[in-house]
């Protein structure tokens, strides 16, 4: 009811605004505080301040708005800080007092971020990495967010992630990572202000490039060890929640975000489950990359243990969450106002929820209601307060505050006392216009205390009644469901209470609908012609109509052309542009009606074109002939639009039962306009007709006038009579209730009938109204019951019902099964047998049998139980997947509806030993050069006495062929062995399995490799350096020999070689383990560029330096100049001329003389180092003599290959010897190549650069 309508009567005050409980204000705005009230008198207001009243006049930057309590406090410019604190408003008069809530204002603050200097943060490649926010505490508290110095935010992703908390985690962190601008934001949305921590520096290692001089570098300390060194890929673990478990509270009705953030290499996906229930998919909501669940609108049932799961190739690891949820007081039903009468009673109720229980306490105009005058009408109970016999002058405010560890509400009602006479709210002698068929509503609104009864009067004496076509609503409105024009007249409207009487009336006028009779038809125009559209209307003669035209649902152009007459439009001289749907609408202050029709302008010589539409609705419906249950009705067809109509689809609809709902009732052939339809009683019926023809179905007519038929008794009964029992000792019988059309009448009840079937006994009946069953109590146990339903109302009773028979309650059975048998089949398998229980004992329906059994393993205390049930009247039975060698104790039980009855005597029966389970694991431990150790577990099911245990193992090369499978037996005892001569860097593959006397049991496997024989290098550690070293290239007879440096484990190696210059696709050449390989398909004259490639595990190629090698041409005629004769005769001359010269020599060295070579030998300190002439470039005089010699100190390898395992020094001691030798440009190396001696004046001499695998062991 609107204020402005209620007349001037004493009201207690009542709080209309006030602001919210919590208040963060901004220091650089005004502080506004709500505190409005309505009441009668107009209420006043003062206000408390942390508890204590306080004159908001003795502060000058305090305004109280004219007229309410609320608070402008200016504070610009001003101390903020002095006006925090509680404040509570009072509105009160002199009927009573009205509390605000109490409102906590508080200053936002947005504190500067405290002078920190941050570390550099420095991990290994793959290793975790959390950056730490830690904002300054704020009210309330800030955004964060992460960005660079370009302003530009970090993207997030999977690996990289933001916690709620702000701090940044990296799952593992890549090179790419590694930047010196890591800045947390917090901005603080009050003050609008964003404060920045100290950037962070992250710096990433990679180790496969780095070594511990690289470490010191960084002066770090832990550098090989902690989470600075992952060790490759690893399984995730979880790094926030840090604790090994976590628990979360959370209030009801909020939003619960739980939070899992994991590390590990490759990066772990994240999901979550609810342990033991289902996740609220409508309120669920995943965020950051699956790592944050939301639940929304928390409430009872999202309590319990939430998993968060990280897996990754690796493994996978959990973690549980304990939800509890809480709730702050929320109302149930909050105290409403009462407007009481003297000496009524009236009650207040306080309803409230929350966890914990929220304690409630009532307050009377602002007291504590203990302290509060005594006051002997009233009387507390917990959440009630009631008033008993009030009386004028004890109206009051009364306030309900429901309070709990988590906060609380409040809310006022007043109690006012008055003794009011009825007074009339609603305007006398209104006039309501309806339309006919259409609900009318009369106003009645009144005051009055105590309230008013309403009552109403047609024209003066008619009084009306709930029923029928009337209801009058508790406000007084009376409705009029379908009027008529009958019910035009006037209508009285009677308040009354024991103080008075008032009334107030009003008028009905019920007037004929808007209908158009002749509707506009589809015209085909020729350009310049005229178009005329007719719509002829009926309508209501003392309602004033306006016809409106409208062209394609806009108005008419602004065209002389156009000419509208009272039921006509005309359109001259046509053009083009005229074309489109034209439509009349005729309209009344009630109602309105249109129609519709389409121009087509053609050229003026057009070519004749038929158009097909829909038929137009069919008009002008009436209905004659009415009888009880019959009625014909008649209509007009519509245009037909150039397809012949097919037929007539006849539809009613029932406004007594299913208002709005319009359905099929009979079909009619095209040809007639007119039918006879069947009808039921006690329905209002309206008819409309739908016309079809090959196009489809016209639009439906305009509804007929409404016919009402005449109640009678039901057709029919009830369908679906059942009668179950629901206890040992009732019968309930059910069925399917008719709806209000079967019902044919008011008074709708059913008359049920029942009797037991196995006595001789009369039927016993009773009437049921508004229900579908009924409960029979008092019924034997499950006994059969022939039932029978009937319909009836107040015309009469339906036809003789069908009997349906019906079954009283069940009890439990009586009797447990006897001559309980166990057949053992195998050690899996049991055959049960037992004699099946009188069929009196069962006490209902028999469901079958119940077979409980229960193991006790020989050789352990885990007990088991399982059960099967056998539906039905069996009497045997097999038992499936039992465990071997262990003992089993069975019963039975008889099952029907209501449950099972007693156990059978318990039956022990003992299963076989079988062969066991797997081993419970199978680990390879310390791997050394030749042997490896190995750990197992006993199998989870021995399934008998384990006897021992069967090892075999073969290696497998590096093409996968396995070879010589070993084979080891051991005792049950034994869980160990270490395997001794195995060989060096080469893989294995282990099968295990458990025994008992009845054999093996399934096998486990597992692979490990042996140690690589190599100084200061690992097999599992390939990424230290790189895998080859010198590759060396040979000319021989049979082909070129490619040697190489070779530091991996990788057992796939191969040699490929293509054209120098070619992009044809390398040929390749597997190598069998060893580190040379003779190419023979190289073709003379050609250049080529060969290389060494390997494949480790994961399929990834690592490849050696590619060296060119030329193959030379062969001549067509090759002539060996050692065989021809002259050659000899030349060499013997020269040899006896070299004696010559020699004897000579010899011979004045005698006599003291001296010659160029002393000379030399006396210029130069160390004769090995002879520098060569600058004139023909030979060596000096000692040349001829030492060509063919090895320089001091250096030897040739007999085979021209160097063995890694030959010394412990390092390998670049070693080089390659042999007559046209390559290095790795392919330079000639000639001979002085070979191996140096390890002498130790000579060691530190070498000019050779040293070996790429020295270098990096130089860091380790």
């Amino acid at each position: 009811m609107p204020s402005a309508c209620v007349p001037l009567v004493p009201q207690p005050p009542t709080i209309t605004l006030q602001s919210p409980k919590d208040y963060i204000f901004d220091p650089r705005e005004h502080i506004i505080i709500h505190c409005e009230a309505k009441g009668n008198p107009q209420p006043s207001f003062r206000w408390a301040r942390n508890g204590t009243d306080f004159d908001v006049k003795s502060d000058s930057k305090i305004v109280m708005n004219p007229g309410s309590g609320t608070l402008d406090i200016d504070i610009i410019g001003g101390k903020a800080e002095a006006y925090e604190g509680t404040y509570q408003c009072t509105a009160e008069n002199e009927h009573g007092k009205a509390l605000t809530n109490k409102i906590v204002i508080r200053q936002s603050r947005s504190p500067l971020w405290p002078k920190e200097r941050n570390e550099a943060m420095v991990r290994q490649k793959g290793a975790p990495l959390v950056l730490r926010c830690q904002p300054p505490a704020g009210l309330p508290p800030p955004v964060i967010f992460w960005m660079d110095n370009n302003f530009q935010r970090l993207q997030l992703d999977e690996r990289v992630s933001q916690a709620l908390n702000g701090d940044l985690y990296f799952s593992n962190v890549l090179p790419e990572d590694a930047r010196d601008d890591y800045i947390c934001y917090a901005r603080f949305p009050h003050t609008q202000t964003i404060q920045q921590k100290q950037p962070i520096s992250v710096v990433v290692l990679d180790m496969d490039t780095l070594n511990e001089t690289l470490a010191a570098l960084y002066n770090l300390t832990d550098f090989s060890g902690g989470e600075y060194n992952p060790q490759g890929e690893r399984r995730p673990r979880i790094l926030l929640p840090s604790e090994p478990t976590s628990t979360k509270m959370v209030l009801k009705g909020v939003l619960l975000q739980l939070e899992c953030i994991a590390e590990g290499l490759p990066t772990p996906d994240v999901s979550w489950q609810k342990v033991g229930g289902e996740l609220p998919n409508n309120r669920m909501a995943l965020h950051n990359f699956g790592k944050i669940l939301q639940i929304s609108d928390v409430n009872e049932s999202d309590a319990g243990d939430y998993r968060c799961t990280a897996k990754n190739k690796l493994g996978l690891v959990h973690h549980v969450i304990k939800v509890a949820v809480k709730a702050a007081p929320f109302w149930i039903s909050a105290p409403k106002n009462l407007i009481l009468a003297p000496n009524e009673t009236g009650i207040l109720t306080c309803r409230v929820n929350g966890s914990p229980k929220p304690k409630i306490s009532w307050f009377v105009n602002g007291v504590p209601i203990e302290n509060a005058a005594a006051d002997r009408s009233r009387k507390v109970d917990e959440d009630t307060v009631i008033i008993s016999n009030v009386q004028i002058g004890s109206s009051a405010v009364y306030q309900c505050n429901a309070s709990n560890e988590f906060g609380y509400v409040m809310a006022n009602a007043f109690v006012s006392v008055l003794a009011e006479p009825p007074k009339m709210l609603t305007p006398p002698n209104l006039v309501y216009q309806v339309i006919t068929n259409s609900p009318a509503f009369l106003d009645c609104s009144s005051f009055g205390s105590p309230i008013p009864t309403i009552s109403w009067f047609k024209d003066g004496r008619i009084s009306i009644e709930n029923g029928d076509q009337y209801v009058i609503h508790e406000n007084g409105t009376l409705e009029i469901m379908v009027a008529q024009v009958l019910n035009t007249g006037k209508y009285t409207c009677v308040a009354t209470n024991n103080l008075g009487m008032r009334e107030n009336s009003v008028n009905l006028e019920v007037k004929e609908p808007t209908r158009i009779l002749e509707q506009p038809k589809y015209k085909v125009v020729q350009r310049g012609m005229s178009a005329r559209f007719d719509c002829k209307v009926k309508h209501d003669k003392s309602l004033i109509p306006i016809m409106t035209w409208l062209k394609d649902r806009g108005e008419l152009p602004d065209d002389e052309r156009f000419e509208v007459d009272s039921d006509s439009l005309t359109i001259k001289n046509v053009v083009e542009g005229d074309e489109g749907t034209y439509t009349c609408m005729m309209k009344t202050s009630l109602d309105q009606d249109s129609a519709s029709a389409v121009l087509t302008v053609v050229g003026s010589t057009p070519t004749p074109g038929i158009f097909y539409g829909k038929p137009d609705p069919p008009t002008d419906l009436e209905l004659t002939d009415q009888a009880e249950r019959s009625v014909q009705l008649t209509w007009t067809p519509g245009d037909e639009n150039n397809s012949p109509i097919l037929s007539f689809v006849v539809q009613y609809e029932d406004s007594l039962h299913h208002k709005g709902l319009w359905v099929n009732l009979t079909e009619v052939d095209g040809s007639k306009t007119t039918t006879q339809l069947e009808l039921s009683p006690y329905v209002y019926y309206s008819f409309r007709v739908l016309a079809r023809n090959n196009v489809g179905y016209s639009e439906p007519s305009n509804p007929s006038s409404q016919y009402r038929t005449n109640p009678a008794a039901p057709d029919e009964n009830p369908s679906n009579v059942q009668g179950v029992g629901t206890k040992p000792d009732n019968m309930v019988i059910s069925w399917m209730p008719l709806t209000g059309y079967q019902a044919n009448g008011p008074g709708l009840k059913y008359k049920v009938h029942w009797k037991r079937r196995d006595m001789d006994e009369s039927w016993s009946s009773q009437n049921v109204v508004d229900k579908s069953q009924l409960v029979v109590d008092g019924t034997p146990t499950y006994v059969p019951y022939e039932i029978k339903v009937q319909a009836l109302n107040d015309y009469g009773n339906g036809p003789d019902p069908e009997i349906a028979i019906g079954y009283s309650g069940e009890d439990v059975p009586l009797s447990a099964p006897e001559k309980v048998q166990v057949k053992v089949q195998d050690g899996t398998l049991a055959e049960v047998h037992w004699k099946p229980v009188n069929a009196s004992s069962v006490r209902g329906q028999l469901q079958g049998y119940k077979v409980q059994n229960s193991m006790k393993p020989n050789l352990s205390y885990i007990r088991t139980e399982k059960v099967i049930v056998f539906s039905g009247d069996q009497s045997h039975g097999q038992i499936p997947d039992l465990q071997p060698f262990s003992i089993y104790r069975l019963s039975i039980k008889v099952l029907n509806n209501k449950g099972e009855g007693p156990s059978s005597s318990n039956q022990t029966f003992e299963t076989p030993e079988g062969v066991p389970g797997p081993p419970s694991f199978l680990n390879v431990v310390s791997p050394g050069l030749d042997s490896l150790s190995l750990e197992w577990g006993p199998p989870v099911n021995n399934n008998g006495r384990l006897t021992g245990y069967t090892l075999r193992y073969q290696p497998v090369n590096h093409s996968a062929e396995q070879g010589f499978v070993h084979e080891l037996n051991f005792f049950a005892n034994e869980t160990a062995t270490t395997l001794d001569n195995l060989n060096t860097s080469m893989l294995y593959k282990f099968y295990l399995s458990a025994k008992t006397i009845k054999g093996s049991g399934p096998t486990i496997t597992e692979e490990a490799f042996t140690n690589c024989f190599v100084v200061s290098l690992v097999c599992a550690a390939p990424t230290v350096g790189p895998a080859f070293g010198a590759v060396n290239a040979s000319l021989a007879e049979e082909g070129v020999v490619i040697s190489w440096e070779y530091f991996g484990h990788h057992k796939n190696v191969a040699v490929q070689y293509t054209l120098e210059n070619s992009k044809e696709d390398w040929t390749k050449e597997w190598v069998n383990g060893t580190h040379s390989h003779m190419i023979k398909s190289l073709k003379p004259g050609m250049s080529y560029k060969v290389r060494v490639v390997a494949t480790d595990e994961a399929e990834r190629m690592h490849s050696s330096k590619e060296v060119p090698v030329t193959v030379p041409a062969v001549p067509n005629r090759q002539v060996d100049i050692a065989t021809q004769g002259w050659f000899i005769g030349l060499m013997c001359a020269i040899a006896l001329l070299i004696l010559v010269l020699l004897i000579v020599c010899f011979i004045k060295r005698n006599k003291g003389g001296k010659y160029p070579v002393k000379e030399k030998e006396d210029a130069h300190q160390d004769p090995e180092i002879q520098p060569m002439k600058e004139d023909d470039g030979t060596f000096g005089e000692y040349s001829d003599m030492e060509d063919h010699k090895p320089l001091k100190g250096s030897r040739t390898p007999s085979n021209g290959t160097v063995r890694r395992d030959e010394s412990d020094d390092s390998l670049v001691d070693y080089g390659e010897g042999g007559d046209g030798q390559f290095n790795e440009d392919g330079s000639f190396i000639g001979q002085y190549s070979g191996k140096k001696e390890k002498d130790t004046h000579e060691g530190n001499e070498s000019s050779e650069a040293p070996s790429p695998v020295n270098a990096m062991n130089s860091f380790v």
